[in-house]
């Protein structure tokens, strides 16, 4: 991929727009989650407590943001034992200043429910997507059960009524999103895992890996998650993070795994006279 943005190039979010500034955004947690949990195969220390949070991202810009995954709703986490819902990611982007009107699209790293609840709200976004998962929970798999249990199929369909609509920009490899933001296909957790990666004026890169690395002991151990589409494939997710965290200068950007409740310790918290947004919104970069 090259920095000029190619002419094919259709985001609402318009040409000038750059990124210049990346928030997580904490909606869920569950802190009686274990190790065994994360990892995939034995693990010695399996029982013990490792909680896990739940992210979604805000890529800011002038006037328009772009969403990374879109978590899961409060009725979700009823439905799912041991889910403590905080409150709507929609909300807090709002305190940042950024209003449904002003969240143009919305990336979908994979679609298990923990990454599309919020998509019917977030109805006049495109959504982007890999043309690999898309066909995978439309396809001759899907119905097993053991997929069943990790996707809403109510938020599959809202996906695919959106691509009847016209609403979602489906990519087959790497793609760019908005000038500065890029995804990237690594499939591996599921069959068509990508992961975003935001260029900041500044020169910062920071890498989205969401579920291609769930904890950073799973990148940096190279143990895979526990949930696996292909488990080599996840090895080779890991390599390619590194190269895409690569800044300009050589140096090592900022990899954000997509659960680790380490990223509250290792960021500054945003809006921190706010206390509506307590311990849920950090500003990575």
């Amino acid at each position: 991929m090259h920095d000029t943005i190619p002419p094919s190039y259709r985001s609402v979010i318009n040409r000038e727009w750059r990124p210049s500034a990346v928030y997580a955004i904490r909606y869920a947690t569950r802190p009686t989650a274990l190790r065994r949990e994360h990892f995939y195969g034995h693990d010695d220390c399996g029982d013990n407590l490792m909680p896990i949070d739940y992210f979604v991202w805000l890529i800011a810009g002038p006037g328009a943001a772009i969403l990374v995954d879109a978590g899961f709703t409060p009725e979700t986490a009823l439905a799912r034992h041991g889910r403590e819902h905080l409150g709507s990611p929609l909300e807090v982007a709002d305190k940042l200043g950024y209003p449904l009107e002003s969240i143009p699209s919305v990336v979908v790293s994979h679609a298990h429910y923990d990454h599309t609840g919020y998509l019917p709200a977030l109805s006049g976004a495109r959504i982007h997507l890999q043309q690999k998962e898309l066909a995978f929970w439309t396809g001759p798999h899907a119905k097993q059960q053991m997929y069943r249990d990790i996707v809403d199929e109510e938020d599959v369909v809202t996906i695919v009524r959106s691509n009847f609509a016209g609403g979602v920009d489906l990519y087959d490899g790497d793609a760019w999103i908005a000038p500065g933001v890029s995804a990237h296909l690594v499939g591996g957790h599921t069959a068509g895992t990508q992961v975003v990666r935001v260029a900041l004026p500044s020169g910062e890169v920071v890498v989205i890996a969401s579920d291609s690395s769930h904890f950073y002991e799973n990148e940096g151990a190279r143990r895979p998650f526990s949930i696996a589409h292909t488990v080599p494939t996840m090895f080779d997710a890991f390599d390619r993070l590194g190269q895409l965290a690569l800044r300009a200068d050589g140096g090592s950007g900022i990899l954000l795994p997509g659960h680790d409740p380490a990223v509250k310790d290792l960021f500054p918290i945003a809006l921190a006279d706010d206390p509506t947004v307590a311990g849920r919104l950090w500003r990575i970069a």
